[in-house]
């Protein structure tokens, strides 16, 4: 029979038109099969039906009957390459086609919501086939073989395969010596347990794993560890029910007059002990359907008689009359489908404290599932086919969030202060000697760049994901033309100083007068560059939600499941080349900047008195610009702490922007009163600060023209003073 690994004696039952004649063959050898078959041929009488036992002996014989025109059935081939009928045309066998396990393990793969398997196999043409049957069928019923893995003699390797690949539910093909070998190496990975469960074959002996095997270094108790939940399936041999068959017989009485025959030998020592029943009922399935040629070739004016190996007349009547078979057995109902395979019920048991309990039959042909519900797991229930994994969003921190946009608010507020101040004070001398339009562009900027900390700690916390792409654009538009505003306009002001007040130009200071729109217009052109670079990204290439992923984590509870952390950007398809463009600019404007300032910094001018100031704030904000924006870029994937670089660069910035231009002016016009006596001497006058100025523009002139005509004056009588000296000390002709 197929169990043992083909160990067991392979029986010929020979069937002569007047007698029933055998031979005996000690093993499963094709060998030694092909000399009997011939010496059974070529002998008299002549022989009808040929049946043999095991898979390969069977394969054999089937394929050459044809050419004798000979029946074979079989009672112990399970291989599923017998099935084919364009190979094998007059083959039958009661005992089921290995596939038959294959429709079970789909069901009990459907009954427990399975989608994902994995299977190890020897490799052997009845287990590779079987395989390839199993591989098709999950296929149709939506399953997946994620791992298949293989092995000779060794599997170690492919158990560790399994392990690695994270495979939970796994259906293993193997004889039994092969198989306490897989146990031994599933032992030694722990691939056991309430997470995993292994499908058997299930025509093992019942000790299979506590039988000493010296190519294993596992103990009983390891095996018993290992094997402890698996299920196996298994070609119900015995019919269940208490029913009567054509034999007159039930089951149970079988059993009884069979084991009266072994004389209380040991049944699991006996070779062929579970195929016995199948045996039972080839032979009367034989006899029935001899039985039924009778009358068919009486019409016809034939006996069975007549039958040689040129009569394939008598061949096709046997051949109907065993494929309309339908009787009940002893093994169960017999009947054979269109490959000549025999139709049986599935026994499903599962391995329970070390001994194998029924927890279901299956019925393939009627789709009937009959189940126990005494099926018993190492969990809290049948374990999942993988490794669960949740996706989880992160959000950014709601205390940080909360945290910076408190300073950024504050920010706002300070901003709005400062531009109140700088708009109230417009016609003090001093204020406007700083051009104050432009510290208002610094102050809006400020404020639009601290407002962008709002939108920039928005994520999906807050807002539904078809809203992020209008967050997205927020942050970009704010912090775009924010920084060209309050950087620009600072930038400005160092270019004008560079250019009018530089070592090489102070001569032309009193031939070159400021004039204010050339520095709106500057501010302009920087204000223009950005905006029109955001329209065309946005045109072109728009923001819009991506979603990054990252490793999977385990959960502090114990628990079979990952995490998989998912985190929404704002991105768009050509994202780094525009971020490159973006940032290569502005580290330009950046760097030329804190040149700039360097340059200016002991230039002394009244048409831009706060200077220094603004060199002072550009350090910090081009050494904080350029130190957060590659950090940011690093942190990307840490939501919190990405935030608090970027929101934190921001805010400091702007309050530092804020704080060195517009509180030293305030301090001074409270401290020294210039605030107070130029707004009376304004009330007083009716005058404004610019008729002043011009006023006192033209007497320091007047002066200054005066100053000069004493100067050439005094140098005058310098001169005549000099030559009368000369010419008192010459010495006089004569003395």
């Amino acid at each position: 029979a197929e169990r043992g690994q083909c160990r067991l004696g392979s029986h010929y039952h020979v069937v002569a038109s007047n007698h029933v004649s055998h031979s005996i063959s000690h093993s499963c050898d094709p060998g030694e099969a092909t000399k009997l078959l011939y010496d059974l041929l070529y002998t008299e009488p002549i022989k009808i039906v040929l049946m043999p036992g095991c898979s390969g002996v069977s394969t054999l014989v089937a394929e050459a009957a044809r050419m004798w025109n000979l029946i074979v059935l079989s009672y112990g081939s399970s291989s599923p390459a017998l099935s084919n009928r364009q190979r094998f045309p007059t083959f039958f066998r009661t005992h089921p086609s290995a596939t038959l396990h294959n429709p079970t393990r789909v069901r009990l793969f459907q009954k427990w919501k399975w989608t994902r398997i994995a299977t190890i196999q020897q490799t052997t043409e009845v287990f590779t086939s079987t395989l390839d049957d199993l591989e098709q069928r999950v296929k149709e019923a939506g399953i997946e073989i994620s791992v298949r893995q293989s092995f000779l003699t060794d599997p170690a390797v492919a158990v560790k395969n399994l392990k690695r690949q994270d495979a939970r539910i796994i259906v293993g093909l193997f004889y039994e010596t092969e198989a306490r070998k897989v146990f031994c190496e599933v032992y030694k990975e722990k691939l056991y347990g309430k997470k995993y469960v292994w499908f058997l074959i299930g025509w093992y002996a019942d000790n299979w794993f506590k039988i000493k095997d010296p190519a294993i270094n596992c103990t009983a108790e390891n095996m018993a560890e290992a094997v402890e939940g698996h299920v196996t399936t298994e070609i119900v041999m015995l019919n269940p029910e208490t029913v009567r068959g054509v034999s007159n017989m039930t089951s149970q009485d079988f059993l009884a007059a069979l084991m009266s025959r072994l004389g209380g030998k040991n049944p699991e020592e006996t070779g062929g002990f579970q195929e016995a029943p199948l045996a039972y009922d080839a032979v009367w399935a034989l006899a029935l359907a001899l039985n039924k040629t009778v009358a068919p070739l009486k019409a016809r004016g034939r006996r069975l008689e007549d039958f040689n190996y040129n009569n394939h007349d008598i061949t096709s009547e046997i051949y109907r009359a065993l494929n309309t078979s339908s009787f009940e057995g002893v093994s169960g109902q017999v009947v054979f489908d269109a490959q000549g395979s025999r139709m049986a019920m599935t026994l499903i048991e599962q391995l329970q404290g070390g001994s194998y309990k029924k927890i279901g039959y299956y019925d393939s042909s009627q789709k009937n599932l009959s189940w126990f519900g005494n099926d018993v797991w190492i969990g809290a229930g049948p374990p999942a086919d993988r490794t669960v994994v949740i996706e989880e969003y992160r959000f950014l921190s709601q205390k940080l969030f909360a945290a910076v946009s408190v300073f950024a608010g504050l920010g706002i507020l300070l901003g709005i202060v400062c531009l109140t101040f700088n708009i109230y004070n417009g016609n003090v001398r001093y204020i406007q000697n700083s051009q104050p339009y432009l510290n208002n562009m610094t102050a809006v900027g400020c404020m639009m760049a601290l407002a962008a900390v709002f939108p920039l700690g928005i994520d999906g916390h807050h807002v539904h994901r078809s809203q992020f792409p209008v967050v997205c654009q927020f942050r970009l538009w704010l912090l775009g033309l924010g920084f060209s505003l309050a950087y620009g306009s600072m930038f400005t002001k160092i270019w004008w100083v560079h250019t009018l007040f530089t070592k090489k130009d102070e001569k032309k200071e009193k031939k070159k007068p400021l004039e204010p729109w050339k520095l709106y217009a500057t501010v302009g052109v920087l204000l223009g560059i950005d905006f029109l670079s955001l329209v065309i990204w946005q045109g072109v290439d728009p923001l819009h939600i991506t979603v990054e992923k990252f490793t999977k984590e385990a959960p502090k509870k114990d628990l079979d499941v990952l995490v998989q952390p998912l985190l929404e950007h704002c991105s768009s398809e050509k994202m780094n080349t525009w971020l490159g463009v973006v940032y290569g600019y502005k580290g330009l404007l950046l760097l030329l900047g804190i040149f700039l300032a360097y340059e200016t910094k002991s230039v002394s001018t009244e048409k831009i008195n706060d200077h220094r100031a603004v060199g002072m704030a550009i350090y910090n904000v081009a050494v904080l610009c350029l130190i957060t924006a590659p950090v940011t870029m690093i942190l990307s994937s840490q939501q919190d702490a990405s935030f608090a670089f970027a929101s934190l660069a921001i805010v400091f910035s702007a309050y530092i922007t804020l704080v060195v231009l517009f509180v030293p002016k305030m301090r001074r016009l409270i401290t020294r009163g210039e605030w107070q006596s130029e707004q009376q001497d304004t009330l007083k006058t009716g005058s404004s600060t610019n008729n002043n100025d011009e006023e006192k523009s033209r007497q320091l002139e007047r002066e200054n023209r005066e100053l000069q005509k004493i100067i050439q004056e005094v140098k005058t009588n310098s001169s005549a003073l000099d030559r009368t000296l000369e010419c008192s000390l010459i010495p006089q002709e004569g003395v």
